[in-house]
This record gives structure tokens, sequence and C-alpha cells, in this order.
């Protein structure tokens, strides 16, 4: 832990470092430069819209990370690049590799102080993960599961930072990370390995095949991660599995179909001053989907039917002296939907987004005993959400456009909540733009809080948030020079907490909160070999919220030259809460830490490149969830192989 004067020495000195860091890519006849950039307010996203939009019409602010970025971090989760490099997105972590869930489990997720628990204990069920726009959340929890955001899915990630609810529905109150699955554009056939081994036993493998043959493409990976962690008893173990297939019926529609796959084996150690003997989980997690996809020169759409399933094996574990336990809790939870949307232009500067979504999920919770007695069920539950949704956009000008929507949304169990969402955006002079947005974020309550664990009560109502934004972007410098500043305010009520009732702990919509804050980043391509980028986000909220740290700064800088590349960033945290107790005086623990690090690689062959990353290189120590203390430096080393 060091104070705020030491702290700004050392980026001092980082800044320093940064003038004679080195690159991002590997690849010496690609402009790197341009490639790196988070944020580019020329850049084409869907998730904002559903269809192809340019940035700069549409009122949220999207971040994009595109693959050079992912390849670049050799990270085998996509979670650690993302945390760097989204202003106000912050993940929790344990270790050096692995999530893991239920207790003791780390990949909440906050953007903004939405999404992250408010209570220890909680899952994050406020922000929603999206592959390809379908939702990614177990059936009876509500949460996504962290472990299964791998880097091999993504060939880029598209992350909303504010309200998506009126595309995305329930959920997505805090915000929206999309995985754009891997693309194959250049014909033939391409293989890419990677392979690496550094502290604390860790290998990390992954090898991804790309075919792009007439009018068929595919995109087959699968990656063995492991570790044994910086703690004993704290192993992790994972195997995952992505497959996609494509076939361009005509010029205009196209079908396709996915599977993805992950099982991972983890082990939880406990609190430092509160260890668990043989807490360990065994978790299997699966998703297909297949769409019907159509793009005209005046409208594209979609036709989807997904589906997800998880299978989970949880030893709780015991304290030291005690007697291990009896059971064993299990589950077996799904999702279904199907997805209908068509985007369309009418005329000049309008476009019209039409959709409907159905979702079913649920599932079945027990405990088994360890003796083989009839189990002891906890929930057998199914519920459906169906709505419909219109969003309306407008350039009235050539530097003005309007952006309306609204999405009805029924639940069977809660009711029907209306969901508007308007915005405007101006293109200025001087390459110039500003935007204003309102947008109302909601999230249904968990079958998990309605009718499992004793704080369950089925009368919950949804949680409901408004949120106020203020986007100023620009570029200079004939574009190697781009800024952005946000300014937000989320004004929220109906939050979920568990309160003691008559002496018990219950589920009420009792909880409020009062976020106020700003963001920003900036990117400044210096030349042909050299970029600085940095990003910064500031945070103040009324409740204290997990993962949501008052100050976020991270700056990084590139340089390539030939067959050398490395890249090098410090990222700064202050004010993390990881410790929030309802009631009672000194109920909050905060933490502060720097971490500088540091990533090479060289090209050693047309085929071969050979990369190291080092983590942590200031070895701090701090920690992120209470109770346990992250690993001090680390250094993981490896190789790609392409043909």
């Amino acid at each position: 832990m060091r104070n705020f004067p030491e702290i700004s020495r050392l980026f001092g000195a980082t800044l320093s470092l940064l003038c004679c860091a080195f690159a991002a890519e590997a690849r010496p006849e690609a402009d790197s430069t341009r490639t790196d950039r988070i944020y580019d307010i020329d850049r084409v996203v869907v998730t904002g819209t559903r269809s192809r939009a340019d940035v700069r019409h549409l009122p949220m602010t999207v971040s994009v990370v595109d693959r050079a970025r992912i390849e670049q971090s050799n990270e085998p989760s996509l979670l650690p690049l993302l945390t760097e490099r989204i202003p106000g997105l912050f993940v929790t972590a344990r270790s050096t590799m692995g999530y893991g869930v239920s207790g003791g489990g780390a990949g909440q997720m906050s953007l903004r102080g939405v999404g992250g628990p408010v209570q220890e204990g909680v899952p994050t069920t406020g922000m929603l993960v999206l592959i390809d726009g379908h939702p990614q959340y177990m059936g009876l929890f509500a949460h996504p599961v962290s472990d299964a955001c791998q880097s091999f899915l993504a060939e880029r990630v598209e992350v909303v930072r504010g309200p998506a609810s009126v595309l995305y529905g329930s959920n997505a109150m805090g915000g929206v990370i999309n995985i754009v699955t891997r693309q194959t554009q250049p014909d033939g056939v391409r293989t890419r390995v990677n392979l690496g081994y550094g502290s604390y036993n860790t290998l990390q493998s992954e090898a991804t095949n790309l075919v792009n043959w007439k009018r068929f493409s595919s995109v087959v990976s699968v990656s063995y991660n492991r570790s044994d962690g910086h703690r004993p008893d704290m192993a992790f173990e994972q195997y995952g599995g992505y497959a996609k297939l494509a076939y361009e019926l005509t010029q205009a529609w196209r079908i396709r179909a996915d599977l993805n796959l992950t099982h991972f084996n983890a082990s939880n150690p406990g609190k430092t001053d509160d260890p668990l003997i043989d807490n360990d989980q065994r978790i299997t997690r699966g998703m297909t989907s297949v769409a019907l996809e159509n793009d005209y020169k005046m409208t594209s759409g979609a036709l989807s039917f997904f589906y997800n399933w998880g299978k989970h094996w949880i030893n709780d574990g015991y304290s030291p002296g005690e007697e291990p336990l009896d059971y064993r809790f299990q589950s077996r939870d799904d999702m279904m939907g199907v997805s209908w949307y068509q985007s369309a232009r009418f005329f000049r500067g309008n476009r019209v987004t039409a959709g409907l979504d159905w979702f079913r999920f649920g599932g079945r919770a027990w405990n088994q005993p360890v003796d083989g007695s009839a189990r002891q069920m906890q929930a057998d539950e199914r519920q459906d959400e169906v709505a419909a949704y219109l969003d309306f956009r407008q350039d009235l000008t050539r530097w003005l456009t309007i952006d309306a929507g609204l999405r009805v949304d029924h639940h069977t169990h809660v009711g029907t909540e209306w969901v508007p969402q308007a915005g405007l955006s101006f293109r200025l002079p001087k390459d110039a733009g500003l935007k204003l947005m309102v947008s109302k974020g909601f999230r249904y309550p968990t079958i998990r809080e309605m009718y499992m664990f004793p704080p369950a009560n089925p009368d919950l109502q949804p949680e409901r948030l408004w949120s106020y934004e203020l986007a100023w972007t620009q570029q200079l410098c004939k574009g190697r020079l781009s800024y952005g500043l946000n300014l937000f305010y989320i004004d929220g009520d109906n939050l979920i907490m568990r309160i003691p009732v008559d002496g018990r702990p219950k589920n009420l919509n009792t909880g409020r909160i009062r976020n106020v804050g700003a963001e920003a980043e900036v990117t400044w391509r210096i030349g042909r070999a050299w970029s600085l980028d940095a990003n910064y986000s500031f945070l103040h909220m009324e409740q204290p919220v997990l993962a949501s740290p008052e100050h976020k700064l991270y700056v990084g800088g590139a340089f390539v030259k030939g067959r050398w590349s490395v890249s090098t960033g410090m990222q700064y945290v202050n004010g993390l809460y990881t410790a929030v107790v309802v009631a009672g005086a000194g109920s909050y623990k905060q933490e502060n830490f720097l971490l500088w690090n540091l990533r090479g690689q060289f090209q050693a062959a047309s085929w071969l490149s050979v990369w190291v990353r080092g983590e942590n290189l200031l070895a701090q120590r701090y920690e992120i969830n209470e109770g346990f203390p992250m690993p001090r430096a680390t250094c993981m080393a490896g190789v790609n192989i392409e043909f």
C-alpha cells in the first residue's frame, strides 16, 4: 500500500518509461498505432443499435477493444484487458488465473458503480454480458460466469457504458459487454497456436483454426488453462472450446450456427483469517445459437435462437476443526430465447429498428447428501420474459441526430416494465462531437432472490434507475490525437438488499443509488511507431458498492519497429471498496494500489513469435476481494505459431 505522493512520483517515473516503451503489435507490416485505439469516434459498432452504425451518430457511449489488442495482451481471459482499457469498468480478481463462483468467487463486474454487488456474497446481476447479442447468464442466479469470457471467442468486444435496457432488457441496467465472435476475412485456411507458461506453475494454451472458402466459413478453437495459484488450495483448471459455421446463401442472406463450451475446476482456500478446507467447484457452461441474417442496402436484421445451459457441483467446504459438510450443492440451469429485429432506412438520414424478444430461464437446485439419500430441493422454477422494442434515429441536419427508443417488457411473475430512452448527437466543426443521453435501466429480481435460501422474498419488484450523460469527443492533428470526456449522473431506487426482519435476513426493495462521475480518455499516435493512451474515471457514490473504485487511472505506451514490439502501462486504483456492510459504524473497507504491467514480443519468423508478460512488477501488496491478497510480481512467457 502506498500513499498518494509516492504514487505520484511513481507515475512520473512511469511517464518517462513510456517514452522508451515498445509496441503492441508484432507484425511489422501493420500500422498498429491505428488498430491499438480503444475508443475511436470513427468506429462502426453494432451493440448500441443492433445494426452497424457510426458511433458518432449514437447518443450512448460505446468503447471497443479489437482483435489486435486482444492478441497483443496474450491473456486467456478478456476481463483483465477490459478492466485496464475501459474507463468506469472494474472487474474483481483473486489470483493469477480463474474467477470461480459462489463463496470466495471473483469476476464481479461494475460500471459507473452499477452492476456490482451492493453486499458481499451477492453476484453481479446489473451488468449484462452478451455473445453476438445473446444474453449469457445463469438461469437461476441471473449472473454471468466470468470464466466463460475467454479471449479466443472474440473478434472484438463492444462495451456500452450506461443503461442499454431498451435493446437488451433486464440486467442491462448498468451497461453491456458484447463479445462479437471471431470472423474470417481472407480466403484460405489459417491456424494460430498460443502457448504460455509462468509463475505458480501457470499454463495457458489455445489453438484456433479459421477457414474461408467461397461462401463457407468456420472458426474452431480449443483451449486448456491451469494454475496452482499463489496460495495453497487455490488451484484452477479450465477446458474450453468454440466452433462457428457460417454460409452465405445469397449476397444478402447468411446463416450461421455456433457452440461454446467451458468446464473449470476451482478451489477456494477461504479468507486469510477464515480459511476453508475442501471448498471446491466443478462447473460446466454451454451456449449454442442459430441465426438467419439479412443485409440489404436499405434494411438489415436477423432472426436467431439461442440456448445456454449449466451444470454445477459445489462443496462449500468447512473451517479447520469443524466436521465436513454432509451434502454437496448441485444445480442445473438453462436459458433459451428467440430474438428478431429488423432495421430499415425509409428515407435519407433515417434509421428505424424494431425487435421482439422471448426468453425462458430457470432450473433446479438441490443439496445432495453424501450418503446417497434423497436430494433436498432448493428450487425448481421456470420464468418467461417477452418484450417488444422500437428505436428511431433521424439526422435532422448534417450536424444533428436525434434518437428515441421504447421497450415494453413483460415478466411472468413480476409484471410489465416500460423502458424509454432519448438522446441527441451533435457533429461539430474541427472533428468534435457532443452527445446528450437520458435512459432508463432496470433489472428483474432473480429466481435466487425470490425463491432460494433464507433471505428469499417472492414479492420483490424490479430495480430501476435513470441515467443522464453528457459526452464530448474530438480528433486533432489530422486524427493522430483523439480524446473524450463524459459526465454522468445516475439516480436509482428499489435496489434489492438483504435487511434484517424479525431477526432474520430478507431480500427487500429498499436500496438507493446516487452516483455522479466523470470519465476521460485520450489516444495520441505520435508517429508510425509510437503511441500513447490513457483513461481515467472518477466516481462519487452516495451508497458504496463493491468493485467500484472512486478513482481509476490507466496510462500506457507502445512502440513497434522491425521485429520487436513491447507495450507497458500503469493502472492506479484508489478508493476501491472491498467490504460493504449495510449497517454499523466502520463498516466499509477500501483499498488503493498501483500496478505496472509490461508486455513484449519478438517476431522470430513469419510463422513464429515469442512473447513475455509481466504483471504487478512493483510487487504491490493489495486485495480486491477482502481476505484474498493478490499475487506479487508474476511473469508469463510463451510462443505464437501461425500457419
